[in-house]
Order: C-alpha cells, then structure tokens, then sequence
C-alpha cells in the first residue's frame, strides 16, 4: 500500500469518483476489530477493514474494468456492480461490508477511492457510471 489510512485525529480526505464531494476516511476500533470509518458531512458509515483485500481479490480475479453501481441499502443494487458485490451472500464475509445498520449501502461510492488512494485499483472519474479495476 501506497498510502497509510489516516486516523481519527488525522483522517484521509477523499472526494467521490465524479470528484464532486469531499468525505474523510479513517481506521479505528470497535468492538476491539479494526473498522473503515468513513464520514460524509455529519454521517458516519463503518466498513469491514476486510473489504480492501477482498475487493482487490475479487477485482483481480474479475480482470476487467467493473462498473461500481452505487446504492443506498434501501435501494437494490445494480447485478455484476461493485455495491452489488459488497453486500452479496457470495462475498467473502457473507454479505453486508457496510456495518451500520441502514446505513450500509454507498460501498461503491466510498470505498473504490480508497482503494485508489492506496494504489491496490483504477478508478474512472465521469459525471456517471464509473468503473474501476485492480492495479
């Protein structure tokens, strides 16, 4: 990995793939297993920290450009996309990587830049309808 994730003092701050909005990215504990914390404004998401190295797996075995489709855990999620994939039963952790009950959706709009940032993925940067791929 390129890059350290920040912390909460210091966090990582991202913007979306159409680089339209800001968030900040950062590691911290709970329930003593280290978590994704990702903040939007006053909204906290929580991602399992297991989703950097299963994605990147998964994309890599994919090989190909694989459209992130994101979605809030209301709405379904668009088949064969990145969001479709982070909360899929077929996943390595059995669905669900968003931790926050309602608030587990947007895998594909938050996680992907990370995954940039950190060297492990391409990601394209379009109004809509962005894809990305290992590195």
């Amino acid at each position: 990995m390129k890059t350290k994730i920040g912390t909460k003092e210091k966090p990582m701050v991202l913007k979306t793939p159409p680089l339209s909005s800001e968030y900040t990215m950062h590691v911290d504990l709970k329930d003593g297993k280290e978590v994704l914390v990702c903040t939007v404004g006053k909204t906290v998401l929580l991602y399992n920290i297991a989703c950097l190295n299963d994605l990147h797996k998964m994309l890599k075995k994919h090989g190909d450009w694989m459209e992130l489709g994101s979605a809030d855990e209301q709405k379904p999620a668009k088949d064969g996309t990145v969001e479709a994939w982070g909360r899929s039963e077929k996943n390595p952790v059995g669905g669900w990587y968003g931790l926050k009950k309602g608030l587990r959706g947007r895998f594909g709009m938050y996680i992907p830049p990370l995954m940039e940032a950190l060297g492990l993925a391409e990601l394209t940067h379009d109004p809509k309808g962005n894809r990305m791929k290992a590195i």
